[in-house]
């Protein structure tokens, strides 16, 4: 099926802000160039209103950089992941192409970006009332020990939120509760190994106080996110 080039149509943002399930739905099945560039347009303001946010702590230059990669992250992964349940989700027996993939993931994921920029302002708020960053102080690796935590609460929340949203797409895709949930679930595997990996490309996001200001860690493609899971679990338990 063709983009539909209907002319944009701005009364549509609240629909997507409010996650409706049957007219996303629709958006999926008979989708439209002007969506996709509103879509698109969320995820891009929202998570770098977020990412700016997140890197203000360390310094203006970390926020421009975290601005920048944050975005990067999601249409990243949205791009590999709706390309990987395209072909999972008939597998499962949700039979779904792979642009309709695509776009049930994005529009996933414009909710997740749109509740990261609403939260965007209380973000800034603790970081201006959290102590100022300073090299190899214990107050420095408390702020951001604090922060990081907060930040991973604020984006799990989110991406909770997306995902409920997702789930809601895929049972009407579907129409049987059971199908939906098995691909749910696969997909959800998908966005862990991809998003977790990108990221871990991608550091830093926050910044460390004890480390300099840069766009790409130089040992970004040593290692993998989930090896440094295992060194930080052994390190705590021996």
């Amino acid at each position: 099926m063709e983009a539909a080039l209907n002319p944009p149509d701005l009364r549509e943002l609240p629909v997507l802000l409010r996650g409706e399930p049957e007219p996303l739905t629709a958006w999926i099945k008979q989708w439209s160039l002007f969506r996709l560039a509103l879509n698109l347009s969320v995820i891009v303001l929202g998570s770098a209103a977020f990412g700016a946010a997140m890197g203000a702590w360390r310094a203006p230059q970390q926020a421009v950089y975290t601005a920048l990669k944050f975005p990067l992250v999601i249409l990243l992964t949205t791009l590999g992941n709706g390309l990987l349940n395209g072909m999972l989700a008939p597998l499962l027996g949700l039979d779904l192409r792979f642009r309709q993939s695509l776009l049930a993931v994005l529009l996933s994921y414009s909710i997740t970006a749109a509740v990261l920029g609403a939260f965007s302002p209380i973000v800034c708020f603790l970081v201006w009332n959290t102590p100022a960053m300073a090299a190899h102080s214990a107050a420095a690796q408390a702020g951001h020990n604090f922060l990081l935590i907060s930040e991973v609460a604020v984006i799990a929340g989110a991406g909770l939120a997306g995902n409920l949203r997702l789930l809601e797409l895929l049972q009407g895709l579907a129409g049987r509760a059971d199908v939906a949930r098995r691909v749910m679930v696969a997909w959800l595997a998908g966005n862990l190994l991809l998003g977790s990996q990108l990221s871990w490309i991608l550091r830093p996001f926050i910044g460390s106080p004890n480390l300099p200001v840069e766009f790409l860690r130089p040992t970004a493609f040593q290692g993998n996110f989930f090896e440094s899971i295992g060194q930080i679990i052994r390190h705590a338990l021996f």
